[in-house]
């Protein structure tokens, strides 16, 4: 039997081939990106993977930093992360004063970095003599951030004397102030000794295993997502934190 010659696709069926190819591709690529946006993003300068989709970064810090260069922190930025906000430890339990609170809390104002204080809170003591500690020390001003409670241990005490305590330096601190003050602890900590008793209070959560949002069920204000951060001017890991919320809800925040 005589062979078939062999038949070759014409110009024009390559040209429209190639073109339904390309435009395939372009609809594919285009359309992952659209619709997927990253969790979080590796930023080789801090250190850390830091979560997509928060514009507004901070930091916390205390005596363990040492030393901090302000005007380098405020410095820093990688792409499009850069140190908006400090909370600063200023005291400790019903006497002890962070030694390297003066100095940070002036040096945070003079870097322009809003800038926010918090006490750590020691369950063995009486709530209100802590808040009068913290009340003697720090003074706010207006462009600084609510004050915050540290609280993230139970120790020896009970449940009940742990909430009156928490409850006895929230209020005082409000009076004082005129502002709600902020909880700051972890996600585990919040729902096994605080709970919803404390729910109407604006909420700072440290949580580390879930890259994309912390593990809580009720709303949150700050997030802290990482401890081992790196920036410039702090010769030390720090903690990372982001804020939820965009620019006009972050300055609503501050005090006015």
């Amino acid at each position: 039997m005589a062979k078939r010659k062999k038949q070759t696709p014409s110009k024009k069926i390559l040209i429209i081939s190639f073109v339904l190819l390309a435009v395939t591709a372009a609809v594919y690529y285009y359309g992952i990106n659209f619709f997927y946006k990253p969790r979080f993003i590796h930023y080789d300068g801090f250190g850390i993977d830091i979560p997509a989709n928060y514009t507004i970064h901070g930091i916390d810090v205390s005596r363990h930093q040492s030393k901090i260069d302000w005007d380098d922190v405020k410095a820093m930025q990688i792409k499009d992360i850069r140190i908006g906000f400090g909370f600063i430890k200023a005291t400790e339990g019903v006497k002890n004063v962070d030694d390297q609170f003066d100095k940070n809390w002036a040096e945070a104002k003079k870097a322009d970095i809003a800038r926010g204080a918090y006490h750590f809170y020691v369950p063995s003591k009486s709530g209100k003599l802590q808040a009068q500690n913290f009340i003697e020390t720090v003074t706010l001003k207006a462009g600084d951030l609510p004050p915050v409670l540290d609280v993230e241990y139970i120790s020896f005490t009970t449940v009940e004397k742990l909430q009156q305590g928490v409850q006895d330096w929230l209020t005082m601190v409000e009076a004082h102030y005129h502002v709600k003050p902020i909880i700051y602890t972890n996600a585990f900590f919040y729902k096994n000794y605080l709970g919803k008793k404390f729910d109407q209070y604006p909420l700072w959560v440290a949580h580390y295993l879930v890259k994309d949002k912390p593990n809580i069920e009720r709303d949150w204000l700050f997030w802290q997502h990482n401890e081992t951060g790196q920036v410039n001017g702090i010769d030390a890991y720090v903690d990372f934190n982001v804020f939820n919320g965009d620019s006009a809800a972050f300055k609503n925040l501050l005090i006015k």
